[in-house]
């Protein structure tokens, strides 16, 4: 298990790390709510990447109860991001952020690393 931490800065237009992943304060707000709605104040945030989407892999998103001995994980407050070895090489440097607005009420990846994303933003190639 690879314990990195992180706070996000909102003025920073670049991670200044390009090996962390940054959750912002916005994602963390809405992972804090969703845990005091499920009434577990120890889930953690998981993003992987898996394959498909129109534009070669998509990101996923759910909640983790424990660590896997290959996450890496990274926190903003008392709100960590969980990260399997396999998903971690395709998003190291990655913002992942929580919006709403016309297209819905969602997390998102900002990924430097992507050479394509679809319209939506849900799928990208590398």
């Amino acid at each position: 298990m690879t314990e990195l931490t992180t706070q996000y800065d909102p003025s920073a237009n670049q991670p200044v790390d390009p090996t962390i992943l940054n959750l912002t304060n916005s994602a963390a707000q809405k992972v804090r709510r969703l845990r005091e709605e499920e009434g577990d104040s120890n889930l953690m945030l998981r993003v992987y990447v898996t394959g498909g989407g129109c534009s070669g892999f998509s990101y996923g998103f759910n909640f983790a109860n424990d660590l896997a001995e290959d996450d890496a994980n990274f926190d903003n407050g008392d709100v960590t991001l969980v990260v399997d070895s396999l998903s971690y090489q395709y998003l190291q440097g990655s913002t992942v952020d929580y919006t709403e607005g016309l297209e819905g009420a969602r997390f998102v990846v900002q990924n430097p690393n992507a050479t394509t994303t679809c319209g939506c933003g849900s799928s990208f190639s590398i």
